[in-house]
């Protein structure tokens, strides 16, 4: 079992910067693949960002590249999503998630954080 706990998630004006933290309770951290989800309202919850155990391989959606990173501390056993340019488009509540193995794109993952809001004002 995982426990996840979002935060950082706020009101920002359009090409503002924000930084998203994961927080996990969980003995063997390491051995999980993490990532970000978003769902925006009446959409469908879509991939944002995910890493490797390591920290060693990450992927983004198109959407987010070259804006978003996301990164990892093993030893706090965090998850962090770090987000520059941002858009009104990439308002949407954002998931944190976890699952052995390698990450995937898609929303296989075993474990789910409550999500914390992020609104991008224009």
């Amino acid at each position: 079992q995982v426990l996840l706990v979002e935060s950082g998630g706020r009101l920002v004006q359009a090409g503002g910067s924000l930084k998203l933290s994961c927080a996990a309770a969980s003995h063997t951290f390491n051995s999980y693949a993490m990532a970000w989800f978003r769902q925006a309202p009446e959409k469908e919850r879509e991939f944002v960002a995910a890493i490797s155990w390591s920290g060693g391989s990450t992927s983004y959606s198109d959407s987010v590249k070259d804006r978003f990173t996301i990164s990892r501390d093993n030893a706090k056993t965090t998850v962090s999503l770090q987000m520059n340019s941002l858009k009104p488009e990439d308002t949407a509540v954002y998931y944190c998630a976890a699952r052995r193995g390698p990450p995937r794109v898609v929303d296989e993952y075993d474990f789910w954080g409550q999500g914390t809001q992020v609104t991008v004002s224009t």
